[in-house]
């Protein structure tokens, strides 16, 4: 039923809860899961051009980081996985690679407590409004 799982991830410790359903879900399915970071290119508009590069690198940088980290976790788990780094408007750049990629599920966190963690929790509501296949958001407060 599910091939491909789509895991965006924002390198942020809140997503431990996210890794682990997308580890149990692509067990039970044998399924390749596809880990996303998608630089948030938006914030930039404002920005003097020869500082864009600067920032954009550091956040390249940082995409790098969570991607690794995530592929460390998946593939200690024994889950096959690839990663993809990306650049745009987060919700539309998921979009867009559930369609051209083929992913049959995403695997997501809800909004946090920070500012950084509820800009995730926006982003999933945008997925979870358009994407063309299904959704499972996670948790990623603690909270019951």
């Amino acid at each position: 039923m599910y091939d491909d799982i789509l895991l965006p991830t924002d390198g942020t410790d809140s997503m431990e809860p996210v890794y682990a359903h997308t580890i149990d879900l692509a067990r039970k399915h044998d399924a390749t899961v596809h880990v996303l970071y998608v630089v948030d290119d938006r914030a930039f508009i404002t920005l003097a051009s020869d500082l864009v590069d600067d920032v954009v690198g550091e956040l390249e940088g940082k995409g790098k980081e969570a991607t690794t980290a995530a592929l460390d976790r998946l593939e200690a788990e024994g889950v096959e996985a690839t990663s993809v780094l990306r650049r745009g408007n987060p919700a539309e750049e998921i979009i867009d690679y559930i369609e051209t990629a083929g992913v049959d599920v995403v695997t997501m966190g809800t909004h946090g407590s920070n500012y950084q963690e509820n800009m995730v929790g926006s982003v999933s509501a945008r997925v979870v409004a358009d994407a063309p296949v299904p959704v499972l958001t996670v948790n990623v407060n603690g909270d019951d």
